[in-house]
């Protein structure tokens, strides 16, 4: 009898590439990224793994993405910021969120796992930065 566990498995950013890392150091209540649209947004997270199961941000929630495609355009109505953990300044959620106003964060690496639906967070697509509000608070205490 076959048996199958599932294994969390993330894909390479790049084949056959190497690219250096980031030589930035954030704060630990920061994630780095690149700024793909800019602007400041202070907001609720919203994290989607895949539209096609979970396509529910509300009017003013940040969407948190893995990736996107044009798939993923209309959760970009309602957003009102973007943070995306693969993509570039000519990445669709990049394009995407230039052509709709929003701030947008690309390259935010772990970002899926490191925020959670319900934190608060300040996303800031000029210098591609994500403050994770609530854990500011929580140092400061």
């Amino acid at each position: 009898m076959l048996s199958y566990r599932r294994t969390t498995v993330s894909s390479p950013k790049t084949f056959g590439v190497l690219i250096e890392t980031d030589a930035r150091e954030g704060a630990i209540n920061q994630i780095l990224g690149q700024g793909a649209s800019p602007g400041e947004c202070e907001g609720i997270a919203r994290v989607i793994m895949d539209p096609a199961i979970d396509a529910t941000v509300l009017p003013g929630e940040i969407l948190v993405a893995p990736y996107t495609d044009p798939a993923w355009t209309p959760l970009f109505l309602t957003a009102s910021a973007a943070v995306v953990e693969v993509g570039s300044y000519l990445s669709h959620a990049g394009t995407i969120a230039r052509e709709y106003g929003l701030p947008c964060v690309v390259d935010a690496e772990n970002c899926t796992t490191r925020l959670k639906t319900g934190d608060r967070i300040r996303v800031n697509g000029s210098d591609g930065t994500v403050a994770l509000l609530d854990q500011e608070e929580d140092l400061d205490a």
